[in-house]
């Protein structure tokens, strides 16, 4: 079983000196620009789960593609045939990734630690432990930075330790992402989803002036306020 407590220092202390090796830039400027932004927001909202997060691991997944699912790249319109299987199919993008996030494995919405550490090793848990049981980096978080050398599961249980991984990983996609978006930030406090508040009631609607309710200071308040005193005086006089 894989020591998560000792694989979240190794990935702070990756985090700390890395050094990216290829041009991150392009893809992470589209995962920053307003209208992924957004999207990738609205999953938070509901989930708890940084947006941030959700955009590198949307990146990783299906190369940043609005019709697959976020949990293994998988057609939105079909049940999942990878892992996790059997998910789907989903009307939106969004309705996918909420479902991949808060019901599959490892739970990214059940996370409490988003430090950096934290999201590191929660990304590497969403892709498997598979590379922190053989002791080397994951390229699902390290390729394209001096962290990752070779070494990749080439399909399901198969390691290949010479094979490279071509794609940009997370933690090389967050450097730059901050780098265009300063307000990404790894502060460690949990991120919760809104609750709903009770909608406030609207004020009373004032009563328009009638003969039985008559406004104040007009004639036919006086006559009321007369009408009542003679009605007060003939009770008591007369109960």
């Amino acid at each position: 079983m894989t020591d998560l407590i000792a694989l979240k220092a190794a990935n702070v202390s990756r985090w700390a000196s890395v050094v990216l090796t290829r041009n991150f830039t392009p893809v992470a400027r589209a995962l920053v620009a307003a209208e992924a932004r957004q999207r990738y927001q609205a999953v938070s909202a509901e989930t708890g789960v940084p947006w941030c997060f959700v955009a590198v691991a949307h990146e990783r997944e299906a190369s940043q593609n609005w019709k697959t699912q976020l949990g293994q790249g998988d057609p939105l319109d079909r049940v999942s045939v990878h892992d996790p299987a059997g998910r789907g199919p989903f009307r939106s993008w969004e309705e996918g990734a909420i479902d991949a996030l808060a019901n599959c494995h490892p739970y990214a919405a059940r996370n409490k630690d988003w430090t950096i550490g934290g999201t590191l090793t929660m990304l590497e848990q969403y892709n498997g432990l598979g590379y922190a049981s053989r002791g080397v980096p994951s390229p699902y978080l390290w390729s394209g930075t001096d962290q990752y050398k070779s070494g990749k599961y080439v399909r399901d249980g198969v390691f290949d330790p010479n094979a490279v991984d071509q794609q940009l990983g997370c933690a090389g996609l967050l450097t730059a992402m901050m780098a265009l978006d300063p307000t990404i930030t790894f502060t460690g406090t949990t991120i919760s989803a809104p609750s709903l508040r009770p909608a406030r009631k609207p004020p009373p609607v004032p009563k328009s002036p009638s003969v039985s309710n008559p406004s104040n200071g007009s004639i036919g308040a006086a006559v009321a306020s007369v009408l009542s005193a003679i009605l007060s005086a003939f009770k008591r006089k007369w109960p």
